[in-house]
């Protein structure tokens, strides 16, 4: 009996250390900002959030840890699911800067519970749910895409623009060299839809990226209008 009983103890030992494990080494986060109207001007098209028309603005689309070899961790903790009432001072402040533009409608909760589930659990040990949030909302303030793009003369407005100048562009405004991802508008054209930068695994510091994700853009890409 003494003997089973220190079996499982050890079996609850391990497991726990499993996913503390899991929630803790990783290398560094994705921050993903992307073009609502790329989003918009595909074949499955959007729908504006119950709020309204969002801003014609990157906005946030998730702060995803991450492993040096471009793998990543996920769903790390199911006992630690996403509460609403832990970023109520953020609310604001998250519709208008990471809203949701799947159908049907929706207030966002919907969209920050799978990010939060999906891969802020995944790093719990460094920030907590209200902290996450916080962080990338940070993150963005300080990342003005939009204006980086601007300053280099590269407009929303259905033009094409070559791939490395938005790579300039954004790495002259942000210090950093950022990934873009692409998408296919419903003329089969690609344009601008995701940029990602790379953060420390505090997730308050930018950094070089360690790793890309796989795919790849055009080297002339459209950035439509919103």
């Amino acid at each position: 009996m003494k003997s089973n009983s220190s079996s499982l103890i050890k079996l609850f030992i391990l497991q726990w250390l499993a996913v503390v494990c899991v929630a803790q080494n990783f290398d560094f986060f994705y921050f993903v900002q992307q073009w609502p109207g790329s989003y918009c001007d595909t074949k499955q098209s959007c729908c504006y959030p119950t709020t309204g028309k969002p801003a014609a603005d990157f906005s946030i689309h998730g702060l995803w840890p991450n492993y040096k070899d471009g793998s990543y961790p996920s769903n790390c903790d199911p006992d630690s699911p996403f509460d609403q009432s832990k970023i109520s001072d953020l609310s604001s402040s998250m519709r208008r800067n990471w809203p949701s533009l799947a159908c049907p409608s929706s207030n966002g909760f919907t969209f920050w519970g799978h990010e939060w589930d999906k891969h802020g659990t995944c790093s719990e040990s460094v920030l907590d749910q209200h902290d996450y949030f916080a962080s990338a909302l940070g993150l963005k303030t300080q990342l003005n895409l939009l204006q980086a793009l601007k300053t280099a003369g590269i407009q929303p407005n259905g033009q094409f623009y070559s791939l490395n100048s938005i790579k300039g562009a954004i790495k002259a405004g942000t210090g950093y060299t950022p990934y873009i991802e692409c998408n296919v508008d419903v003329s089969g054209n690609s344009q601008l839809y995701q940029i990602y930068m790379c953060v420390d695994n505090s997730g308050t510091n930018l950094i070089e990226c360690p790793v890309f994700p796989r795919g790849r853009c055009g080297s002339s890409i459209e950035f439509p209008s919103f």
